[in-house]
């Protein structure tokens, strides 16, 4: 019986049989947990390595850097749950911060309104071209990154000043010590999340990125949900784009919201987030903004060259998408 067993069995066929169903297993939890491993793992390297870096400065600094990169990134992630991808957030953003000084005499909200419905706009425009027009997601939207930088330099013109009591505040200003930048930014993050894991609209976000011609047979209304989608993801870069103008006192249409996209690919892909679609990940992509600006601030912090932060941030990329490949069965 014994020699039977061995020999209808595998050469070491219990320990393999052990690893196939640990590894899989293993490398999920990695996929799962990888961006706040590194994240603890980078906060606990800069308080022995970062002098100053548990100040109560110090954290308002980085959470303010990361509050409009973070506003854009759940756009960015609602937009790619869906298997799609949105190349124009910078251009919204500098487009919303152009058109915003030319309604302040209306008043701050007239003006902040007058920058949303820009963005509004461009992500209606851009969820039509892919939903009822068929143009790849990345097609539809490189045109309005084009065309809506452009657009922004011929409303905005050289840079402005932006001399309004109330976006002053909204920019500088802090509630009980937290900055009205960072209190904005945590309104968006919890709105996203409830849309996500709480609406039937989040759970139809990632059916369709699942499979679309499933959730188009199952009854889906694919082409609205799309729509609703690159709207939304537009609203959020003009609420960045404002941030960032009321921060600054200033709004540069050439450079506002420059390479953000990008930026905001990258914490949506860090955070665990599949390029695929399918599925969305809002604490992960807070923790892959988090991560991304904490990984700037420390090499800035030690006199390193920012075209080396930015080789960094690269190498970061492809090591938090190939642990989302994981590795295919042999």
């Amino acid at each position: 019986m014994t020699d039977q067993t061995a020999l209808a069995a595998p050469s070491g066929g219990a320990p393999a049989t052990t690893s196939r169903r640990r590894s899989p297993l293993t490398a999920d939890w990695v996929r799962r947990n990888g961006v706040y491993l590194a994240l603890v793992a980078l906060v606990v390297v800069n308080i022995v390595i970062t002098p100053h870096f548990v100040t109560t400065s110090n954290l308002r600094l980085q959470l303010i850097q990361t509050a409009p990169t973070l506003i854009v990134a759940l756009g960015m992630a609602m937009v790619i749950g869906t298997g799609g991808i949105d190349l124009s957030v910078g251009s919204v953003m500098a487009l919303a911060a152009a058109v915003m000084p030319l309604y302040l005499g209306y008043g701050t909200i007239a003006g902040i309104a007058v920058g949303m419905l820009c963005g509004a706009a461009s992500g209606f425009l851009v969820g039509i071209l892919v939903a009822r027009v068929g143009l790849q997601p990345i097609v539809a939207t490189l045109a309005i990154l084009v065309g809506g930088r452009g657009l922004a330099n011929v409303i905005g013109g050289q840079i402005k000043n932006l001399n309004d009591p109330g976006l002053r505040t909204l920019g500088l200003g802090s509630v009980a010590g937290i900055p009205y930048t960072v209190v904005v930014a945590a309104l968006m993050l919890g709105v996203v999340a409830f849309l996500v894991r709480r609406t039937t609209f989040g759970r139809a976000m990632q059916a369709i990125g699942g499979n679309r011609r499933a959730a188009t047979l199952a009854g889906l209304p694919v082409d609205r949900i799309l729509v609703a989608t690159y709207v939304t993801a537009g609203v959020l870069a003009a609420i960045a784009g404002v941030l960032v103008a009321a921060r600054s006192q200033a709004s540069d249409p050439r450079m506002l919201g420059l390479l953000m996209e990008l930026n905001a690919i990258a914490a949506v892909v860090i955070g665990g987030t599949p390029l695929t679609g399918g599925r969305i990940r809002v604490l992960g992509t807070l923790a892959g903004a988090l991560l991304m600006q904490l990984i700037t601030s420390t090499l800035v912090a030690h006199n390193i060259a920012d075209s080396i932060a930015q080789m960094t941030q690269a190498v970061v990329i492809v090591a938090a998408v190939y642990v989302q490949l994981g590795r295919k069965p042999s």
